[in-house]
């Protein structure tokens, strides 16, 4: 197919589709003549996960072609994978001080111990977690901090359906690929599975100690 068939197929634009080209992310087509080349389903696919990881997964383009890298060498283990996909998408610094983060480090240290989690000192996610309880303790909200325990239960039963997913498929290409996708996409997914919760569970919840609220204030 033709540039313009594959921006049909794909409903990614030509601009965007040569624009992925040159970026790396995209393999070329197969030159049939000077200025045109030839598509295959192959390439479509391709758009997909590409427009899948930037567009929903919110990935930079410099984080989505290393991760794509990653899986074209078709030489990492699943573990390989996913350790690619937390150092590709790095960590969210906040602009606490040097003295919360080292507090807030001892906490997340002992969490990490109190759960027998092995975790590299150098983990970006160690450090967003670092940052993003030091940024509430300043806030006022220790009490989410103190929920820690709560969060990472609930946050290892996940690990173990992804670790499982990768697990179960037969070929390393595939277990490589859901690593990535699993992971990046999957964060999407649990945060609009927990917005939901919220709104389900707040409109039971929240409405009862409203309603618990003004009937002790007609007391």
């Amino acid at each position: 197919m033709r540039i313009a068939e594959l921006s049909r197929a794909s409903g990614v634009a030509p601009a965007t589709i040569k624009y992925y080209v040159r970026e790396g992310l995209l393999p070329s087509g197969v030159r049939t003549h000077r200025n045109q080349a030839e598509y295959s389903d192959a390439h479509v696919s391709r758009l997909r996960l590409i427009r899948a990881l930037v567009d929903i997964g919110g990935v930079s383009i410099e984080a989505a072609k290393e991760l794509l890298a990653a899986l074209d060498s078709g030489s990492l283990s699943a573990r390989d994978a996913l350790g690619h996909v937390q150092y590709a998408l790095g960590g969210r610094r906040s602009q606490v001080g040097e003295e919360q983060r080292e507090a807030t480090a001892e906490d997340v240290a002992a969490l990490l111990d109190r759960r027998g989690w092995r975790i590299d000192d150098d983990s970006p996610a160690r450090d967003t977690l670092i940052d993003v309880c030091a940024a509430l303790r300043l806030l006022g909200h220790g009490d989410v901090v103190a929920a820690m325990d709560d969060y990472a239960g609930a946050s290892e039963a996940i690990a173990a359906t992804d670790i499982a997913l990768v697990r179960n498929e037969p070929v390393l290409e595939r277990m490589t690929e859901t690593a990535i996708v699993g992971t990046i996409l999957g964060d999407t997914l649990l945060a609009a599975l927990r917005r939901l919760a919220q709104e389900h569970l707040s409109s039971t919840l929240l409405s009862a100690d409203d309603a618990a609220d003004r009937a002790s204030g007609e007391v």
